[in-house]
């Protein structure tokens, strides 16, 4: 069972561009009335019909992150709003198409609210998450190494914003169900 440190819990960004903070909120370490309140606005966030089939339903992605012990589910905000939301995963970087399963943490279900694209949340979230699984590896004594997502090669912007994060392409990917994709890694620094 997977155990967070309550002295630091929760993982932030700010690369002092204007725009403020990203926090990413671990729906796990939450007790069940905070957690229905953040996942009422995970439910209110809006998908772009074109990412849907990239994304699905990110409240369903965070229900089955609390319920899955290898998935980690984080609600992401900046200015006190619910912007978006991503998953950690142990044990299942095969599925971004990584060599191994237990190299690398996989960042999935990863998703920002329609209206709040475009203003480099995804890009400093992104961060974030590479920064907390480098806090959980250290705290549970794993032996990643870094992070690795898959992006559909129809996604530009996602590319864009992972690239701009640290993450350097890693090659094509065939597996999934939504078409090629390009797996992306960043190391820990």
């Amino acid at each position: 069972m997977l155990e967070y440190d309550s002295e630091d819990q929760f993982s932030s960004v700010n690369d002092h561009s204007g725009v403020g903070d990203v926090w990413l909120i671990p729906l796990k370490c939450l007790d069940d009335d905070a957690r229905a309140i953040h996942l009422g606005a995970v439910a209110a966030l809006s998908v772009n019909e074109g990412q849907r089939e990239f994304v699905g339903d990110p409240f369903r992605m965070m229900l089955l992150g609390v319920e899955e012990e290898s998935r980690l589910p984080y609600v992401i905000e900046s200015g006190g709003l619910t912007v978006g939301v991503l998953t950690l995963q142990y044990g299942a970087a095969e599925l971004a198409g990584w060599s191994d399963d237990d190299s690398a943490w996989l960042l999935r279900g990863f998703l920002i609210d329609s209206g709040s694209q475009g203003r480099g949340l995804g890009t400093r979230a992104a961060r974030a998450a590479t920064q907390e699984a480098r806090k959980l590896t250290t705290r549970l004594g794993g032996g990643q190494t870094g992070v690795v997502l898959s992006v559909n090669e129809r996604n530009p912007a996602g590319q864009a914003a992972y690239a701009k994060a640290g993450f350097v392409d890693a090659g094509r990917y065939l597996g999934g169900s939504s078409g090629p994709q390009r797996t992306m890694y960043r190391a820990f620094e």
